[in-house]
């Protein structure tokens, strides 16, 4: 059996890690001691693991520093067309790392800590974890500023720089139970504060309609001061800007009528104010209509929209002068794409400016916004679609609900022109929902104020034009197109698994990492015995090493030469974690035989597999023939967590969503590259990877969204499948029953009654397709070779899915743009 690499066998790798004398080492040990130094430890034998590694990402954030400068100099001076992209989410993960892969100093760092006596993995785990996202539009908005940065775009990220990010996960006793995550708590070596941009926002007060034009007024004010991060392009010496805002009150005390109660409620409200940017909202498909999460929306769109104007009227660089005042040609310099709905409220925001600002005339002003924006739609479920309260609109934003209102009103005047007497389509098209509750629905706004709306796998962009966007594709079909969504190969690939990475880099060269299409170039090798057995090698490595994590960590020693199938995901009912379940049990059926805090059902689902787990694991008579996780009193899922666990390879992927209802997903094509075969329904971005890779070369099994659709007109009868499979019925009973909760045995019957009456997404429909396809999965298994030679069909297949494909798609089809894989001149480097 193959041993895990040795340190000394990792520092004698090369290429993509960045050996090569690309830095001198003696200058980093230099600048490391130097930033210890800054730290205030004068003697190293008092040093903390924290102080070194800020040491460490002072050190490295050095070579980005000038980069940076550089980067927004040349675009200063060229004056590019800039794309801002909106979210309220970044899940940006661990920055060291990343950094020292995309400026080529991974190897030289590792030589300079070894030689200082340090271990450079310890350092970077001791890097707080930046999770500002619930999960895949978070993840997707930070894979593409590093494909926008790598692709030289001028672009800039914009979000909120939440005080706490995504909950840390523990499961205490089966339960999850969420803590909070303080991820500033030690500071962030990473960011920069820049106070001479915050910006005011406000909320709440009332309009005036004056003959000098509309004003709003008497309103409070929050100031957004801007904190910005680094995003280095890879190679290429170009470093772009994510620009997240915090929320801060203004210093307005009156000292004139101070007395101590007033001071008291003064700073109270502060903190009030100030709890805008205090915490990430903790799910992205789940809609609720809190005023907190409406403040958040509009402030980081009000702050930023400000900060785009300003640079696009100012020129070179450091300059404040005015050079532009006509906004005429803000789409000529300016994209702006929405990711999802969340900033919706950019759409209103722009016309306030345009129209109470700039004094724009309406028509005009209405072609330059909607010549600016774009908008992503990122899901088809109806409890996800943000739909925010009339009366709540009025009271925070009045000026906007006045904007949003006069649209519809133009909207619907000319649907009325196209349509004549089809009131029924104008209730359908309106941005207004009329019912006991008056609503304006977010993504008719987005749809109506942009030039392009795209969705994020062919099948979910098709999805929408034939149901939920139905009515406004048949009247703007031009404005409707597709992005199948992508992954960086730098963070997913060079960074979670660099011996896979070195066994490819030695077939077809580096170039692979800027250009993922050249991974088509692996089927030339795929009946090659010695790529099989590199493959395969590395892959038992990473299964060691998992292995061993999980013992340490979790207790339960699996065995190594064991398939992995692992389903990475949100807990949500149309993930279907439900149906991965109910095959556990039917395996250990068998085997006895022959020998996020989100919602009440997600928890209880958690609660079900811990309980499964339990069971599972300390049965005797299965063995080590079958192990279920997570069984730990702590279980925290974080970025770090998933790194890890592709780094520690899995063999088998479960994307098992109902047809239809996954827009795209990322993490199978995470698992993809890395060389872990899908089985999955043909939903999402699973029906593209089937295509890539070719069908034959997933585990592909269950309803198609005809299928799906089908069955929704006929009706679904969940008692018939239990009736009429024996193994389902008896995993049902087993849950109903208590088997799986002996000390309470009612606890799953939430789940159960769901399940059997009110299942949405039809778990028992695609069972039977399931268990078979998993037992084809467990047949291929023993056939090590066969196996591996699927795996190199899927590694080769997926260059589709670099994110560098999907962001040049954007720039070309959307903003207007043309990227580049030319390299700006290094810091050193003499300007042109």
């Amino acid at each position: 059996m193959p041993k895990p690499l040795t340190d000394q066998d990792k520092r004698k790798q090369i290429s993509v890690r960045g050996l090569a004398g690309v830095e001198n080492v003696s200058d980093l040990k230099t600048n490391f001691n130097r930033h210890l130094h800054f730290t205030l430890v004068k003697d190293r034998n008092v040093a903390t693991k924290r102080d070194y590694y800020f040491a460490l990402a002072n050190t490295v954030r050095d070579h980005l520093v000038g980069r940076w400068i550089r980067t927004q100099q040349h675009y200063y001076e060229k004056d590019p067309k800039r794309v801002y992209y909106l979210s309220l989410e970044f899940y940006m993960g661990r920055t060291l790392q990343n950094t020292m892969v995309n400026l080529a100093l991974e190897n030289a760092c590792d030589e300079a800590t070894y030689q200082l006596g340090l271990d450079m993995e310890e350092l970077q785990d001791i890097e707080e974890d930046a999770g500002l996202g619930n999960g895949g539009l978070g993840r997707l908005a930070a894979c593409f500023l590093d494909s926008m940065a790598s692709l030289g775009l001028a672009a800039y990220g914009y979000g909120i720089r939440y005080e706490f990010g995504i909950f840390n996960q523990k499961i205490v006793n089966g339960w999850q139970v969420e803590e909070a995550d303080d991820w500033l708590r030690y500071g962030n070596p990473w960011e920069k504060a820049r106070p001479e941009y915050m910006r005011p926002v406000h909320f709440y007060g009332r309009v005036e309609h004056t003959p000098e034009g509309v004003k709003w007024v008497d309103t409070q004010v929050v100031l957004a001061l801007p904190y910005d991060t680094p995003v280095p392009g890879y190679r290429n010496n170009v470093v772009n800007t994510m620009r997240l805002w915090s929320a801060k009150a203004p210093c307005d005390f009156n000292l004139k009528d101070f007395n101590v109660g007033g001071y008291i409620q003064a700073v109270l409200d502060r903190n009030l104010a100030e709890n805008i940017s205090r915490v990430l909202y903790p799910n992205d498909n789940f809609f609720e209509g809190k005023e907190l999460r409406l403040k958040q929306e509009y402030f980081v769109v009000a702050a930023t929209l400000q900060d785009i104007v300003r640079r696009f009227k100012s020129s070179k660089f450091g300059s404040t002068e005015v050079v532009r005042v006509d906004l005429s040609t803000l789409p000529d310099k300016v994209a702006i794409q929405l990711n999802d709905t969340h900033p919706a409220m950019a759409i209103p925001e722009l016309m306030r400016i345009l129209l109470d600002t700039e004094h724009q005339k309406w028509e005009k002003a209405w072609d330059i916004c909607t010549r600016t924006c774009a908008y992503t739609n990122h899901t088809v479920l109806p409890e996800a679609l943000e739909r925010w309260p009339t009366d709540l609109l009025q009271n925070l934003l009045p000026r906007h609900l006045e904007i949003i209102y006069e649209i519809n009103r133009r909207h619907l005047e000319r649907i009325a022109k196209l349509y004549p007497g089809d009131h029924d389509r104008l209730r359908r098209m309106s941005l207004v929902e009329e019912g006991d509750q008056k609503k304006i629905n977010m993504a008719h706004l987005c749809i109506v104020g942009s030039h392009a709306v795209n969705g994020v796998a062919r099948i979910h962009s098709d999805i929408l034009k034939a149901t939920l966007f139905k009515d406004f594709y048949e009247v703007d079909p031009h404005k409707f197109q597709n992005k199948t969504n992508g992954i960086t190969p730098r963070r997913w690939l060079v960074m979670c698994n660099p011996g896979l990475a070195e066994v490819i880099a030695e077939r077809i060269g580096e170039d692979y990492i800027r250009d993922l299409d050249q991974l088509k170039k692996l089927l030339a090798f795929v009946d090659d015995d010695s790529l099989i057995h590199d493959i395969a090698k590395v892959k038992q490595e990473n299964k060691l090493k998992f292995s061993a994590y999980l013992e340490e960590h979790y207790k339960v020693k699996i065995n190594p030469n064991s398939m992995f199938d692992v389903q990475v995901k949100r807990i949500h009912e149309y993930k279907r974690q439900l149906l991965n379940c109910l095959h556990i049990i039917t395996l250990y059926n068998r085997e006895i035989q022959v020998a996020a805090p989100g919602y009440h059902t997600a928890k209880l689902i958690i609660r079900l597999i811990t309980a499964i787990g339990e069971i599972v694991n300390h049965d005797t008579v299965v063995g080590d023939r079958l192990k279920g996780l997570p069984t730990s009193s702590t279980y925290i899922f974080s970025l770090p967590c998933l790194i890890s666990l592709f780094r520690f390879l899995s063999f088998s992927l479960s994307q098992i969503s109902t047809a239809g209802t996954e827009a795209s997903g990322t993490g199978n094509m995470k698992f993809m590259l890395n060389g872990a075969l899908t089985i999955g329904t043909m939903d999402g971005a699973n029906v593209e990877m089937a295509e890539e890779a070719g069908e034959e070369n997933l585990f592909i099994f269950g309803m198609r969204v005809d299928d799906v659709d089908a069955m929704d007109k006929s009706g679904y009868d969940a008692m018939d499948y239990y009736n009429r499979i024996p193994e389902l019925k008896q995993a049902m009973d087993q849950i109903a029953g208590g088997f799986f909760s002996p000390d309470q045995h009612d606890l799953f019957k939430d789940i159960v009654n769901m399940l059997l009456h009110h299942d949405r997404f039809k778990v028992f429909a695609d069972y039977e397709a399931y268990i078979k396809c998993q037992e084809k999965v467990s047949a291929l298994y023993k056939n090590p070779k066969e196996w591996t030679k699927m795996v190199i069909h899927n590694i080769a297949g997926c260059g589709k899915f670099s994110s560098d494909r999907t962001i040049s798609q954007y720039a070309r089809e959307i903003w207007g743009m043309e990227p580049s894989l030319e390299r700006i001149p290094a810091p050193d480097d003499p300007r042109q």
